[in-house]
């Protein structure tokens, strides 16, 4: 018996027993994540037919599980598209670990990975992990980065970790620090920006966010720190989208919102090299040309109390090679 049901076995009765990390979720939340794929309106269906069983009892959606429960599920037949998405998981993927313990991992994620799947992406960093850690009873992403941000990104292995972590997040006590390669030249005494920003919908339904008023009702507070790190002459064949050249940035942000960073060095006149959102478009299309296919914005130090001691910790991602290019200072991160 075990938590963690084969996809193989989701046309035979299964016998799954709550291990201590499980103990005191709802029935419905626990199956919701250990069958993985399955609709939540078949989960919820089985429940209240009475065929999920408890002990060989029946058992609620909203009943609280205890270690040692064990829970008959029965057999589960799904369309054929549920089915495909069960039978092809994503692949199993471990990434660069920063650091490692039995409460969390950090990892160094590369660009052009999603953090999880949705909106058109199937899967993402997790669950490439989840398949690469079968024996993992818990791994949950602590908060989220860009699908083109590289850099730190941190994944809780226990319930207690995430719930810590994610606190310390949301009461704004870690310090994330990026490094951001933008068009031009930065003010050195523009050092604080704190526009507030407000969420909108494009035509086809896809998400942007752009700097509105103080007094503005939905406009969100928002504050990025910013510290010159390098003036840097563009190449030759940059000269005519980017006379003036670039400026690598260490930015701090105090908030974190939806493309927060993105949005306020670009309404500063100095958009991030690659940004196909809110960047040069004639600049970005110039650097494709010239072999550079990404967004330079790398999440560099994050620093942070561990969740179990509460020590400090400090965690740092080197610049990738592919941005390690744009900058003299080549030992510098």
């Amino acid at each position: 018996m075990n938590s963690k049901p084969s996809i193989s076995s989701a046309a035979a009765v299964q016998y799954l027993t709550v291990d201590e990390e499980s103990a005191g979720q709802r029935l419905d939340n626990f199956l919701i994540r250990v069958l993985k794929g399955v609709p939540k309106t078949h989960i919820y269906r089985i429940i209240r037919s009475g065929e999920v069983r408890r002990n060989k009892g029946r058992v609620g959606a909203d009943d609280r599980v205890i270690a040692g429960d064990v829970l008959r599920i029965p057999p589960i037949r799904l369309s054929e598209r549920a089915e495909e998405k069960i039978t092809h998981p994503a692949p199993a993927r471990e990434f660069p670990v920063l650091f490692e313990d039995d409460a969390f991992l950090a990892i160094d994620k590369p660009a052009g990975v999603a953090v999880h799947g949705g909106s058109g992406v199937s899967f993402g960093v997790i669950e490439q992990m989840r398949q690469a850690r079968p024996q993992a009873r818990f791994l949950e992403l602590v908060h989220r980065l860009d699908r083109e941000t590289s850099g730190i990104l941190l994944i809780a292995k226990k319930k207690s970790a995430l719930k810590v972590l994610q606190d310390q997040f949301r009461e704004r006590e870690t310090g994330k620090t990026y490094l951001a390669l933008v068009k031009g030249v930065w003010p050195g005494k523009r050092k604080v920006l704190d526009q507030p920003l407000h969420k909108y919908l494009l035509p086809d339904g896809e998400r942007r966010v752009r700097v509105t008023g103080k007094d503005d009702p939905d406009g969100m507070k928002s504050v990025t720190l910013v510290k010159v790190v390098q003036q840097l002459t563009a190449p030759a064949a940059l000269l005519d989208v980017c006379a003036t050249g670039f400026t690598l940035l260490e930015v701090t942000i105090k908030t974190g919102r939806t493309h927060q960073i993105r949005v306020h060095l670009a309404s500063e006149g100095c958009p991030i090299a690659g940004d196909d959102k809110y960047g040069d478009f004639e600049l970005n299309r110039q650097l494709t040309k010239n072999g550079f296919k990404r967004m330079f914005l790398h999440a560099w130090r994050l620093r942070l109390s561990h969740p179990i001691s509460g020590e400090p910790l400090e965690l740092h991602s080197e610049l990738p090679q592919e941005l390690q290019t744009w900058t003299t200072g080549r030992n510098r991160y």
